[in-house]
């Protein structure tokens, strides 16, 4: 019996991470695996530049608390591409680890050819990052174009404090950008 752990990722407020967690326990159930941690993003991975939970994850399996990850998909766990998914899943395969995703069921097959699947799925990820990005950037330009203004209203003002995050040689910044008052 294996220890499993499940990584959920979404990137909008409208998702739920819990919409994937009942397939992914199904999956470990049926398999007679131990479900032993869930680590649940519910934030943009590009528009936050960080995944913690996934940080906390990496530090978990370098431990030896799970020897298999089980995810929905592979662009759960990033959408940089290629390289990006190939470094995890080796570093992961390093602690004994081994990465499993419910969309892509060829992960659970043994095989060389894991490693050039694995890379094709990471650049589909960053495509398919990029293709939204686009049109979501065309739609925009198109509004614009039709004199619509986008933004916050003239005059608006934030009623709780922001915050700026940023990363700087390694280390997480965040800074205050509201003025007291």
């Amino acid at each position: 019996m294996s220890k499993v752990a499940v990584y959920l990722r979404v990137s909008t407020k409208q998702q739920s991470a819990e919409n994937q967690l009942p397939q992914l326990e199904k999956w470990v159930a049926d398999r007679g695996h131990q479900l032993v941690a869930v680590y649940s993003e519910n934030e943009s991975a590009w528009m936050s530049g960080h995944q913690r939970e996934l940080a906390r994850l990496v530090q978990d399996a370098k431990k030896g608390r799970f020897d298999v990850l089980l995810t929905w998909s592979l662009d759960r766990l990033s959408r940089q591409g290629s390289l990006a998914i190939l470094s995890l899943v080796h570093k992961l395969s390093g602690y004994g680890v081994k990465v499993v995703s419910l969309q892509e069921v060829w992960t659970e097959a043994p095989g060389e050819l894991a490693e050039i699947l694995y890379a094709i799925a990471g650049w589909a990820g960053r495509m398919e990052s990029q293709r939204r990005s686009e049109r979501t950037k065309a739609g925009l330009a198109r509004v614009r174009a039709a004199g619509v203004r986008l933004g916050r209203p003239p005059g608006a003002k934030d009623r709780k404090r922001r915050k700026k995050r940023s990363v700087r040689n390694g280390i997480f910044l965040s800074v205050d950008l509201s003025r007291e008052s």
